[in-house]
């Protein structure tokens, strides 16, 4: 892997109204089902931060930790980026409740929920005060705590990078990507957050479709195909694409990162350059159905052509589309 990103390629314009008025470059890591790099675009080699992508592999450390979740919800919550609704906030309420921990525990900065009616419904009832529960890596901040309390180890400290729990992580990064953690920095929720290679993590990806059951990582793949609602939200892409396409396994982060990976199929990771989320998402569906070969459900078209190709409004009408070059 060489020291840093190098920057992608052409991967998507923005077209309103008929003209290309806007262009992402990125880079694109597909693999096969056993993990090998099938494809590339732009630089797959060299570590980038994956942010909130991570979480799958951060949930299975907790597992690894000694982490018993009280049911496969809230381990779904564990690995989600979520928004701040009332079953949202509920899950991660359950995590800490079932480790014997409460909301003081959590040491992600106080936020407001990310869903706008969540948020309303939130300011109307107890005013404009953020609270760390309702910060949207809440439920990773939780089953560090809960997987710490398993493990018998110092709960206050948890973010640390030499902090057991997090030295597990990086292990299992390590383990899942086949690759050395290149840089560890802080995330914004102020949990490390490890830089790896866009085929390190797509490979990652693979692994978690691809496990036998019965082992920790269908286990944390399985909670989140069965409760995609808890990982981005209502109605957010990762919700929508893993609904309408059974077993496809999907995680977004921020600066532009998205995974998407399904069993005997293989996984994509994308990277947009500008941290356009916009963008990530339609590139990582285009690549997974188009390069990788993914056979999309004929009921599940129309779902996933829109996530391929989000809407651009004009006076609040369709006016064109974000538009994947691949």
């Amino acid at each position: 892997m060489s020291a840093s990103y190098r920057g992608g390629e052409p991967v998507a314009q923005v077209v309103r109204s008929g003209f290309a008025e806007s262009f992402h470059r990125g880079s694109v890591a597909v693999t096969d089902p056993a993990g090998s790099l099938a494809a590339a675009i732009g630089d797959a080699a060299s570590p980038v931060f994956p942010r909130s992508s991570n979480k799958p592999m951060q949930a299975l450390a907790m597992l690894r930790a000694g982490w018993e979740p009280d049911n496969e919800a809230d381990l779904a919550i564990a690995a989600a980026s979520h928004r701040g609704e009332p079953f949202h906030i509920e899950r991660v309420r359950s995590v800490l409740a079932h480790a014997g921990l409460t909301e003081d525990h959590l040491q992600c900065p106080p936020d407001l929920p990310g869903n706008p009616d969540a948020r309303n419904a939130v300011v109307a009832a107890d005013g404009p005060e953020p609270k760390r529960v309702y910060m949207n890596c809440s439920g990773k901040h939780a089953g560090m705590l809960a997987a710490c309390a398993a493990a018998g180890w110092d709960t206050a400290t948890y973010r640390d990078p030499e902090h057991p729990l997090q030295k597990l992580i990086v292990e299992t990064v390590e383990d899942l990507t086949g690759e050395t953690v290149e840089h560890v920095g802080v995330d914004g929720c102020g949990a490390p957050v490890l830089a790896i290679s866009l085929h390190g993590i797509a490979r990652a990806f693979a692994r978690f479709v691809e496990a036998p059951e019965g082992t920790d990582e269908r286990r944390v793949a399985d909670a989140m195909r069965a409760n995609p609602r808890l990982i981005d939200g209502t109605r957010g892409p990762d919700q929508r694409s893993m609904t309408a396409v059974p077993g496809l396994l999907a995680k977004g982060g921020a600066e532009g990162f998205h995974v998407v990976a399904a069993p005997g199929v293989g996984a994509v990771a994308v990277k947009i350059d500008d941290g356009a989320g916009r963008a990530s998402m339609p590139v990582a569906l285009r690549a997974l159905t188009a390069i990788a070969g993914l056979d999309v459900p004929q009921a599940a078209k129309p779902e996933i052509d829109a996530l391929s190709g989000p809407e651009i409004l004009g006076g609040g009408q369709p006016v064109g589309r974000v538009r994947t070059l691949l």
